[in-house]
């Protein structure tokens, strides 16, 4: 078997990344609610890049990164033309504790800053595993709070934002 690589998504990918969000969703809850076109879902609006980790045809992972939008901005204090979100970041349950969550969320942050953009995040409160990844990558903790939408155990959903290394 070969190393995996970090490149961008193909269309051609999709298939395989449903495949790997899918058992993400049965293992770990992410997303919170399963989305009715889950390939619509990996590709939000106002993409800025997306890169799959992948061995052969296989997808392991996956990351995009987007504008900010205004939430994002506000809890940061930056402008939002200065930011990058990242955002849609999963490792299939098989291929997880090899690095490759960490090389995602690097090569999505290494291309915000080279569109002269900090990366920021926002992550679910419960997701003590992310949250660990994203202290060890040096992201910087900036806010808590309640977000716009419900867990599906119907409580308001918190969420702690993160602003990346410059």
């Amino acid at each position: 078997m070969t190393e995996p690589v970090i490149r961008p998504r193909r269309d051609d990918d999709l298939p395989s990344c449903v495949r790997a969000l899918a058992g993400v969703y049965e293992s770990d809850g992410y997303p919170a609610y399963w989305p009715t076109e889950p390939k619509h879902w990996l590709t939000p609006t106002e993409l800025l890049g997306v890169w799959v980790a992948a061995n052969g045809p296989e997808v392991l992972g996956h990351v995009a990164l987007t504008h900010s939008g205004p939430v994002l901005a506000a809890a940061v204090g930056l402008p939002e033309d200065q930011l990058a979100a990242v955002a849609r970041l999963f490792v299939g349950v098989p291929a997880r504790r090899g690095g490759l969550a960490g090389a995602l969320l690097e090569r999505a942050a290494q291309a915000a800053v080279e569109g002269g953009r900090r990366p920021v995040l926002e992550v679910e409160s419960g997701a003590a595993g992310a949250i660990a990844l994203y202290e060890r990558a040096g992201w910087q903790f900036v806010c808590t709070a309640t977000a716009n939408w419900l867990t599906p155990a119907g409580e308001p959903a918190v969420v702690h934002t993160y602003l990346g290394p410059a």
